[in-house]
């Protein structure tokens, strides 16, 4: 999710904690049960920092160690020792359990994603993406706005954030649901599908949609149950070159790899320079296929340049290469 929805989910989190007879009842475990229900709900994207670096970094690794399972253990006991420090006579094993749950709560949310995380470390490096809610999903986020305002207004916490979430659950079906149908009109409308991605947008009935065939590939979207198809290519098989084998070696198209399960890719050349240009087809907007990995090499295959990320326009991506036509 994004960083918004993390912090109101914090703080609904803190509400629903004054439960918890032993937060209701001792002021400095309150205190410090707020403040860690709220930083352990951000600290799983500290990674985020990795995109100061490159996107090269930042797409291999965002949502990898920091959401695992030794860093859902990790993160609450370096909280709750830090907060002890200032709060030392805070009940430490109930501002530990409500930190957990807030760390615990944030990976689990961001399952649903397109994007996923690798929750399943160090098990299993596979990206763990269901797929059903938007990065950022406006139900979602309103619903937690509105149930901390009825708290704000005088209303009782925990029954307030008890509905809250019970009311989130049933949504979360319904978008299973959705989803479930959405991908049973694909199949019918495009006969012999190997590979399904279907993807949430900020609409509750309007998802993107991928697929793959043993010949083409599709890109389209969904409007209910309506299926439109934008696009379809040709499935072509990487070539065995040297060309294709040094560029896959450069961190950018290697870190694009490693994340984009359906891509489709082009070779051009430029004078004596070479562009190799990987395009991921889930996330076509507004006739253009916005995240890439290209790299341009010279004749004896080493790479110039490089750049993974996401572009809307071909000049950007000129400028972000530092590479013109001419």
């Amino acid at each position: 999710m994004d960083t918004g929805t993390h912090i109101v989910m914090g703080i609904a989190l803190g509400g629903l904690a004054m439960a918890d007879p032993v937060v209701a009842s001792q002021p400095a475990t309150m205190t410090a049960v707020f403040a860690g229900v709220i930083i352990g709900s951000q600290a799983p994207d500290i990674d985020t920092i990795l995109k100061l670096r490159n996107n090269a970094i930042y797409i291999r690794h965002h949502r990898g160690a920091t959401h695992s399972i030794p860093a859902v253990i990790l993160w609450p006991l370096l909280i709750t020792a830090a907060l002890l420090l200032i709060l030392p006579e805070a009940n430490s094993l109930h501002l530990w359990l409500w930190t957990f749950l807030a760390v615990f709560l944030h990976v689990f949310v961001d399952i649903f994603n397109s994007y996923g995380t690798q929750a399943l470390r160090p098990f299993s490096n596979r990206w763990v993406a269901l797929g059903v809610i938007n990065t950022f999903d406006p139900i979602i986020f309103g619903a937690h706005l509105i149930a901390l305002m009825f708290w704000a207004f005088g209303s009782n916490p925990v029954w307030t954030m008890l509905i809250l979430y019970g009311l989130l659950f049933f949504y979360y079906i319904a978008r299973f649901a959705v989803q479930h149908a959405v991908k049973h009109a694909v199949r019918n409308t495009i006969p012999g599908t190997t590979n399904i991605i279907v993807a949430p947008t900020m609409r509750f009935f309007q998802w993107r949609i991928a697929a793959d065939t043993e010949r083409h590939h599709y890109v389209g979207r969904a409007y209910g149950r309506s299926i439109n198809i934008y696009d379809k290519f040709l499935k072509k098989p990487l070539p065995e070159s040297n060309l294709i084998q040094a560029a896959l070696k450069d961190k950018n198209l290697s870190a694009f790899v490693s994340f984009s399960p359906l891509y489709r890719w082009e070779i051009n050349q430029y004078g004596d320079l070479y562009e190799v240009r990987l395009i991921d087809l889930r996330y076509r907007s507004n006739d253009y296929y916005p995240f890439v990995a290209v790299a341009h090499l010279n004749e004896q295959c080493k790479v110039v340049n490089s750049y993974t990320g996401w572009i809307f326009s071909e000049d950007k991506l000129r400028k972000k290469l530092d590479f013109s036509h001419n």
